[in-house]
């Protein structure tokens, strides 16, 4: 029997709408408009279209919504200097900077991103953030991990005492998901490229989450029958042709429930982003 397929549009509608709801709620009992800046270096195509995407959402939620364009060429302090006027702003309540930086300033990208106000950081990567994650008092969570949880709950899928393991360990994805499952009392597994008999590990997962950036690398002999596959690689292997880590075909047939790429986890992301701006303007409220 085929998976359910969980499709990322149907829970990022509920997410926004949710968000909807809390900006008119502040509008009208504080008279706070919830208000984003993004902050765009150069020219990169991708970025722009993501930039353009969050800028859209503010509006369909009723998010004031700023975009910085700044030149190829602008320096680290010239950048600091703009991120400091804007954590000075009490109408700002959530800074993003979009990622990646350009050549001559990437190698200062946490020094930048560590410049934000940690109650303004709608990422959720400042050290004040990801520390508050791990002791268990989570202010802002990072974006994507966020939406996996989000989903899992839509959806009705149980996380308490589940097995969850995690095939990637990065700083945006891997790390805080296995603090925000461990707050949900699952037991947790977090794989990487070091990892022996991946597998068999694999295969002990309730639910099983690919974050490793690696094409179609979970295979159907990796999925425990009847698991949660969640998949958050976004992998182009042709011009017109995105990817996940799964090999969705092949996993469909084994897993319980499973999100498709493209089409699945990409799209909550934005939508938790929204979540964060609206909870940055309530933590700033009650400073």
């Amino acid at each position: 029997m085929s998976a359910k397929i969980l499709y990322g549009k149907e829970f990022a509608a509920k997410i926004k709408e949710s968000a909807r709801e809390q900006v008119e709620e502040l509008k009208s009992k504080f008279g706070v408009t919830p208000g984003l800046t993004v902050i765009i270096v150069g020219e990169n195509p991708a970025s722009q279209v993501y930039v353009r995407n969050k800028h859209k959402t503010c509006e369909e939620l009723g998010i004031v919504s700023e975009v910085v364009a700044l030149p190829e060429d602008t320096n680290k302090d010239d950048l600091l200097a703009k991120i400091d006027e804007l954590n000075a702003n009490p109408n700002v309540h959530g800074i993003l900077v979009q990622l990646p930086l350009p050549a001559a300033i990437k190698a200062h990208s946490d020094e930048i991103l560590n410049r934000i106000d940690p109650r303004k950081d709608v990422d959720g990567f400042h050290p004040v953030n990801v520390g508050k994650l791990v002791i268990g008092t989570p202010d802002l969570v990072p974006c994507t991990p966020a939406g996996c949880i989000e989903m899992l709950d839509l959806a009705g899928i149980e996380i308490d005492g589940k097995n969850a393991v995690i095939i990637g360990r990065s700083n945006i994805v891997g790390k805080p998901l296995l603090h925000l499952l461990l707050a949900r009392h699952a037991t947790v597994t977090v794989c990487h490229t070091h990892t022996k008999n991946l597998p068999e590990i694999a295969r002990q997962a309730d639910i099983l989450v690919a974050a490793s950036g690696k094409p179609k690398l979970v295979t159907a002999d990796m999925i425990k029958p009847g698991a949660t596959v969640i998949d958050v690689g976004i992998n182009r292997i042709a011009p017109k042709k995105l990817v996940g880590d799964v090999d969705f075909d092949a996993a469909v047939d084994v897993a319980g429930a499973i999100t498709p790429v493209p089409g699945g986890v990409g799209l909550l992301t934005v939508a938790m982003l929204m979540k964060n701006v609206v909870k940055a303007a309530r933590l700033q409220l009650e400073a």
